[in-house]
């Protein structure tokens, strides 16, 4: 197994001048087109997409379904990227799929390979087709319309968030993003939107009529209301033209969690009208209650969080929460991230409100040099490592008792954090 991931993370990543999803169609056909054997609800979004796919999960589980998920990226290993009920994918199975996707490309392509996401989301598909799975919950990679998973037509379509991230591909505008997010619209699937800025959300609009396609609108259709916020759980009530449900309990901490958790009860509401599923509203309790996302707001002793906010709109949900589970603590910020994030906003949000922030680099050829990102903090107790660890170290043993640790900038930055936590016992 270690060779075959090896070698996937050597492969080239998506094309987006390539005519788009011709190869994907391609191989898929020489496999038998198992995408076409599952129902799926389909997800985009630029932040909340593994959140709600797992509150979707466990409110789908509680009611007695088989559950395939996939979602992007992986914490520790890459089979996390792909689970049934929450159990990944063995390195057995892994590697048959692979082995088959490999003859194909051998013989069909003098083994070009397609990318590295390309080769795992065929992997995904097969995998769930032959488990012969009740419905599939489908991450998109990166934006919608050319993605690697949009070959399909799924029973519903989520889209979460839109940010400003990925310009080089998606566009420079929210109305260009949006677009490409909401290129998974098909011709009359519901779409469920947690999108709030209003040039993104004409433009959802507009391609959800011309598909005619039903849109759920957070805000406009279903509502989020009443929200009480514990150390260790948040209620809330959800609410549309016909339906109340109030003092719906969430283990998933920030007011955007509920937000995610109010898509994919709209989501699960929706089908259930349809007649696509039989769910009660006590599995939709249940589930949600039992929800849980690693590396998302996730708390370790000694007030240490991990977070993997990538982006400013993640940043500003990360500090909101922050502020409502930690009120009267000190926050330490450990920031490492990727050379293509929106830095210089998500810096300029902890600035305001860190008493220190530490900046450092992950050990991947398009990390930022954390050099570069300790210039554009203006914190006056700023301080930068090259080595990650220890950055992590040196704070941890000189934080005070009241002080919050905060890991971020990155979820491949807080996978390494969170092992060596786990390696150390904390």
């Amino acid at each position: 197994m270690n060779e075959c991931t090896e070698f996937i993370f050597t492969l080239k990543a998506v094309d987006h001048k390539r005519a788009p999803l011709v190869l994907m169609k391609e191989v898929l056909a020489h496999l038998e087109n198992p995408h076409n054997k599952l129902r799926m609800i389909h997800v985009a979004g630029s932040n909340g997409k593994g959140s709600t796919v797992n509150a979707l999960r466990e409110m789908l589980q509680h009611a007695g379904y088989q559950v395939g998920a996939f979602t992007s990226p992986h914490l520790e290993r890459v089979n996390e990227r792909m689970t049934i009920n929450g159990e990944p994918i063995s390195d057995e199975q892994f590697l048959y799929y692979f082995n088959k996707l490999a003859r194909i490309i051998e013989e069909q392509y003098n083994g070009d390979f397609p990318s590295f996401f390309e080769v795992v989301t065929l992997i995904m598909f097969q995998f769930f087709a032959d488990q012969k799975i009740d419905i599939a919950l489908i991450e998109t990679g990166l934006g919608g319309r050319l993605d690697a998973t949009n070959v399909v037509t799924p029973l519903l379509a989520i889209i979460t968030t839109i940010s400003l991230e990925h310009t080089a591909f998606l566009g420079d505008t929210f109305a260009e993003i949006a677009s490409e997010k909401a290129g998974i619209i098909k011709r009359g699937v519901p779409v469920v939107v947690g999108v709030r800025n209003e040039e993104a959300l004409a433009v959802i609009n507009e391609m959800a009529d011309a598909q005619q396609a039903p849109c759920f609108i957070l805000g406009q259709d279903f509502t989020v209301s009443d929200i009480l916020q514990s150390t260790d759980i948040q209620q809330f009530t959800y609410e549309t033209a016909n339906i109340v449900m109030t003092d719906i309990a969430l283990k998933m901490a920030g007011p955007h969690q509920i937000n995610n958790a109010s898509l994919a009860i709209t989501a699960i509401l929706a089908l259930r009208e349809e007649g696509a599923i039989t769910i009660s509203d006590s599995s939709i309790r249940y589930g949600l209650q039992y929800a849980h996302w690693a590396g998302r707001f996730e708390q370790w002793p000694q007030k240490i969080v991990l977070d993997g906010a990538h982006n400013s709109e993640g940043t500003a949900a990360l500090i909101q929460t922050l502020k409502k589970v930690f009120p009267k603590s000190h926050y330490r910020f450990v920031y490492a991230a990727l050379a293509d994030k929106d830095h210089a906003n998500s810096i300029a949000l902890m600035d305001d409100v860190a008493t220190s922030i530490t900046f450092t680099q992950i050990n991947l050829p398009n990390a930022m040099p954390a050099e570069d990102l300790v210039v554009l903090s203006t914190n006056a107790n700023k301080s930068y490592y090259k080595d990650w660890l220890e950055s992590v170290q040196t704070v941890l043993r000189e934080r005070a008792e009241e002080d919050v640790v905060v890991i971020t900038g990155s979820l491949y930055f807080i996978a390494g954090v969170r092992q060596w936590l786990q390696e150390e016992g904390r």
